[in-house]
């Protein structure tokens, strides 16, 4: 059974999309934590952070390429944001598909949880 990230990249699972390329899906957090909430993911399934190898390396570079090409995009990018992946239990992770939140449109506070 795939995930539900899996799901939305397939196609199964409607999203807002905000950027497609073959490696990377993005879309606005159902559940956003600002005014901009946007989810960047690999199209690849990688369930967390320290599951991610030497061959992830591009994609995972991509992910934060793409993060700021949207802040920019959606002009915040100027007066900043934040971009956070949470892995395992600890650090949040609620889907189990890594994924990077990107955040903006406010002054951000710290510290963050």
């Amino acid at each position: 059974m795939s995930c539900l990230f899996c799901k939305m990249v397939e196609g199964e699972i409607p999203v807002d999309k905000v950027y497609e390329d073959d490696d990377v899906l993005s879309f606005r957090d159902i559940n956003p934590q600002g005014p901009v909430h946007i989810q960047v993911i690999p199209k690849k399934h990688i369930a967390t952070l320290n599951d991610a190898g030497p061959e992830d390396q591009a994609v995972l570079g991509k992910m934060a390429l793409v993060a700021s090409q949207i802040a920019k995009e959606e002009g915040f990018a100027e007066d900043g944001y934040r971009t956070v992946m949470n892995c395992n239990s600890h650090g949040c992770q609620s889907v189990y598909h890594i994924h990077l939140h990107l955040i903006g449109g406010r002054q951000m506070s710290w510290p963050p949880g």
